[in-house]
């Protein structure tokens, strides 16, 4: 499991950020400070919310500011899948 999201993070890193709206459980490991709690939360929240800007990541528990501070250059807001 570690090989793949080191993979993932990898490919991340060279292709771009890591769209909040549609990226898998794996890529949303990728970032600093998220584990398989937190990926599954944001998959969650996203379910029944559209995240309109990266900020709006604070609305899901255990994410905060200082969260957003350390990844926003590898974070994105692409369209929602309803």
């Amino acid at each position: 499991m570690k090989i793949l999201a080191i993979l993932v993070m990898g490919i991340t890193l060279v292709f771009g950020a890591v769209d909040i709206n549609n990226a898998s459980k794996s890529e949303l490991m990728s970032l600093k400070g998220v584990g398989s709690k937190k990926a599954d939360a944001i998959i969650s929240y996203r379910k029944s919310h559209c995240f309109k800007s990266v900020e709006a990541l604070t609305e899901v528990k255990g994410i905060g500011e200082k969260f957003i501070a350390n990844n926003k250059a590898n974070l994105s807001v692409g369209s929602c899948k309803k």
